[in-house]
């Protein structure tokens, strides 16, 4: 049996590993009765309880209330016994539960509920993902900063919020990975534009339209072309606004209206704005040496590598910077794809 320590330790795991619990502690007792002053026990939502409360009498009652604690997240001070055993001697604030004990033992048993810090992970190392760790961490949140190319499914959780800040440094990549994941939010920073670039790319590579519609573009609350500090203020309102009103899990639903491109992206407070404004007429594809290329449709000097989209037309074969400029070049390749340039 785990003493009391033992207790804290396992409370102090359970809260490391992102876990809802709670904690009861017998603060009182009327002898004839198997429990002591101080005992503790951990009960989980799912009403698993570690520890010692109490005999067959009090537990059942102990993680039906504790339960409903993690629920409402509101600590109880619970009365365990007879109701005559104190008639009108209950302090106010009490909950009386009565048991069915054959003694006239009696508990009272104080139950808090311990609901682990929010958990964010940044995925990308631009300043307006430090800004936004640094904002989080003020609130207490714990905050993870990863690398897009470090990035895995592995590193969130279904209740962790997922903020893909790569700005067209693999983006795709690091939406599928934080689809795989199923967290409880996951945005992209990018314009509407880029956004459903991003998502049709992985549409197209078979992700389920679902998983796709659950990513909200752009990330944050609509404050206008405002700065990249400012982009991460947006962005850790709209989490803290869907946490406050119960909505977190159910935040998805609005995501898809969300994701409709609109009619004129200016792009102005996005990283991405350049994609709005590629010339009409770009440069060919010109050899950049045997590593790069050139996109043919912005002119970006890009690896000539599986990682810029590479796309064969007419035995050449292309690279480019975004799945938006290779979907622009599958448009109209006429355009973009002048008969004697090569890669």
């Amino acid at each position: 049996m785990m003493d009391g320590w033992e207790i804290l330790k396992q409370a102090g795991e359970l809260e490391r590993r992102g876990q809802a619990f709670a904690l009861a502690t017998v603060v009182w007792r009327q002898g004839p009765s198997s429990s002591q002053q101080g005992a503790r026990a951990i009960i989980t939502a799912d009403g698993e309880l570690h520890g010692w409360i109490g005999g067959a009498c009090a537990e059942p009652s102990v993680i039906r209330e504790a339960q409903r604690v993690i629920a409402d997240g509101t600590p109880r001070l619970l009365l365990l016994g007879s109701r005559g055993q104190f008639g009108a001697a209950v302090p106010e604030g009490m909950t009386v539960v009565p048991i069915s004990c054959q003694s006239e033992g009696a508990l009272e048993v104080y139950i808090e509920p311990v609901v682990p810090a929010p958990h964010l992970v940044i995925v990308g190392r631009s300043p307006m993902a430090h800004t936004l760790a640094d904002l989080a961490g003020a609130l207490g949140w714990r905050t993870d900063v990863v690398a897009g190319e470090d990035f895995t499914a592995a590193a969130a959780g279904q209740g962790s919020m997922v903020v893909v800040a790569t700005q067209g440094h693999g983006d795709e990549e690091a939406v599928e990975q934080a689809v795989a994941a199923r967290p409880a939010y996951l945005g992209l920073v990018g314009s509407h534009r880029r956004g459903a670039a991003v998502l049709g790319y992985l549409a197209d590579r078979g992700l389920p339209a679902d998983q796709l519609d659950r990513v909200r573009v752009p990330a944050g609350l609509d404050l206008g072309h405002i700065t990249h500090r400012e982009i991460a203020v947006a962005i850790l309102a709209e989490l803290v606004q869907l946490r406050a009103s119960g909505a977190l899990a159910g935040a998805a639903g609005a995501a898809s209206a969300r994701n409709t491109p609109a009619p004129a992206d200016p792009g102005a407070s996005t990283p991405d704005a350049a994609d709005a404004t590629a010339p009409a007429t770009p440069p060919p594809v010109q050899a950049a040496g045997p590593a790069q290329a050139v996109d043919p449709v912005c002119g970006m000097t890009v690896p000539a590598t599986a990682g810029s989209f590479p796309l064969d037309h007419d035995g050449v074969t292309y690279y480019f910077c975004s799945t938006n400029c290779r979907r622009r070049f599958e448009q109209d390749p006429a355009a973009y794809a002048p008969k004697e340039t090569r890669c």
